[in-house]
């Protein structure tokens, strides 16, 4: 039993007990596909949790497990310096979180954003208040999108504003 057809019987002998069907490999890539974004998913989830843990916020009300399987979220500081942006930054935009830490968000606004809303926005935050609103933003490519923002004011345990939260998609 040295030689390869040897091996090859005891091989087809085996499996002909088997019920097995074969999977296509674009099933291994859909996998493969699912355990990274589950992957991403959790890490993003962690850092957020370390950050309202750090700066002791209450965040419970907010939802963002279920938030965050659907939306960007990205958190400024109260000057609204960019301190985190889930993975899900560089589908929006194209920019990685790398790129945009330390910027602020006027860094997507452009010709075609509303000054109007801006307005708005700006009024909400210093009246630290939540918002909603859609604005035509611009991708590190230049490309215009109207994105979705739901942003919310972040106090910490003793009342002061800390950050700002925002939950965004592409509208």
């Amino acid at each position: 039993m040295n030689s390869v057809n040897d091996h090859i019987k005891i091989f087809d002998e085996s499996e002909a007990g088997l019920n097995c069907n074969s999977v296509p490999i674009l099933c291994w890539d859909f996998h493969y596909e699912s355990i990274n974004e589950l992957k991403t998913f959790s890490t993003d989830l962690k850092r957020i949790k370390n950050i309202s843990h750090k700066f002791k916020w209450d965040i419970t009300h907010l939802d963002i497990n279920q938030r965050l399987k659907d939306e960007v979220v990205l958190i400024t500081d109260s000057e609204q310096k960019i301190i985190f942006a889930s993975e899900g930054i560089t589908k929006m935009t194209g920019y990685t979180e790398k790129e945009i830490l330390g910027k602020y968000p006027k860094m997507f606004q452009g010709p075609m954003t509303s000054p109007s809303l801006l307005k708005e926005i700006k009024i909400a935050i210093e009246k630290q208040i939540p918002f909603e609103k859609t604005l035509l933003n611009y991708k590190k490519s230049g490309e215009i999108y109207e994105c979705n923002i739901h942003a919310f004011p972040v106090f910490n345990n003793r009342g002061a504003l800390s950050h700002f939260i925002a939950f965004e998609k592409a509208a």
